[in-house]
């Protein structure tokens, strides 16, 4: 960048995603925040002026509005981080994970064009890529993916859904199977065909796990849940946010046998483990995280900071 202060730009700074990264953000002595009056939020041509005098641009908003901003922008230099599904799978963006591979922080240094990875796919993409690349699961296979999120993941108009009586406790959806982040986990896991995503909403406010079965109809061979433990513990070694847990750790579990989806939140971290019945050949992976941290507002600050040079821990907080 080329001044003290990395200039940036929220577009959608007041939904759920936009206020936790201007918080992130806002105390930091080497972030200049630039905003726009409350009377020109929604003039396309202020927006783009403004994102254009910006270093980085993060964009909170709906597809359509991201799309349009984009448009607007052409090629102009601005670093784009677009944390809508608008441009996740689209060509000349790089994916906003930098754990994807050995490659991927090289890419994102070299990149404009950004997007922020959606919250589901992070744990699915962080379980099944390793595994693909490893030659352990099928790239040509059709993976089952389970999730659970808290109800913040669906923006302030699921929160205002739970955030009145008689909301139901937990709820299974998407059972049209075409979910907006099945492409993303696709292309980036390295699959040829679209997993079985099955997500669902607890009536608590923010964290997450996924869960990928490793089943035998979807590896290349008879795996062992050691081989799983070791390809996933291989790839993230030394990283500061994603953790692999001790083989069928029970230490994080509550009273010995439950995982809780909200032991995570506000921080960036992710965390995996593996679990296995040897009798069986059942093999199960798991990924917990905080859907608005690494999910979203503290993916996108990571990102941030890998691009202006700083420690990519600065300002988010590690579990």
């Amino acid at each position: 960048m080329n001044s003290n202060k990395t200039k940036i730009f929220i577009d959608g700074q007041h939904g759920t995603t936009g206020l936790q990264i201007q918080d992130r953000l806002k105390d930091r002595p080497d972030i200049e925040l630039l905003e726009l009056p409350m009377a020109e939020r929604k003039d396309l041509a202020k927006r783009a002026e403004i994102a254009r005098a910006a270093d980085i641009a993060v964009l909170c908003l709906p597809d359509a509005a991201a799309k349009e901003l984009v448009a607007a922008l052409g090629d102009a230099a601005t670093v784009v981080i677009d944390a809508s599904t608008a441009h996740r799978v689209a060509d000349g963006w790089t994916y906003g994970f930098p754990e994807l591979s050995a490659q991927q922080r090289q890419k994102l240094l070299d990149s404009t064009r950004i997007s922020n990875p959606g919250c589901y796919p992070t744990g699915a993409i962080g379980l099944m890529r390793p595994l693909i690349d490893a030659g352990i699961l099928r790239a040509d296979s059709t993976p089952a993916v389970f999730g659970v999120s808290g109800y913040t993941g669906g923006g302030k108009e699921l929160i205002a859904v739970h955030e009145k009586p008689d909301v139901e406790p937990f709820g299974l959806y998407g059972m049209e199977l075409t979910h907006k982040h099945v492409p993303e986990m696709k292309k980036y896991s390295g699959l040829s065909h679209a997993p079985l995503f099955v997500p669902s909403v607890g009536h608590y406010a923010q964290g997450m796990l996924v869960i990928v079965p490793i089943t035998r109809d979807i590896t290349t061979k008879k795996v062992d849940a050691k081989d799983v433990q070791h390809v996933l513990e291989e790839r993230y070694a030394g990283e500061k946010f994603v953790k692999v847990r001790p083989f069928a750790d029970k230490s994080w579990l509550e009273r010995d046998r439950f995982l809780r989806a909200d032991r995570l939140i506000d921080t960036n971290s992710m965390e995996l483990a593996v679990y296995a019945n040897p009798a069986e050949e059942q093999i199960l992976a798991i990924a917990s995280l905080d859907n608005l941290g690494k999910g979203a507002s503290g993916a996108a600050v990571q990102t941030i900071n890998l691009k202006t040079g700083v420690d990519e821990a600065t300002g988010l907080a590690i579990g």
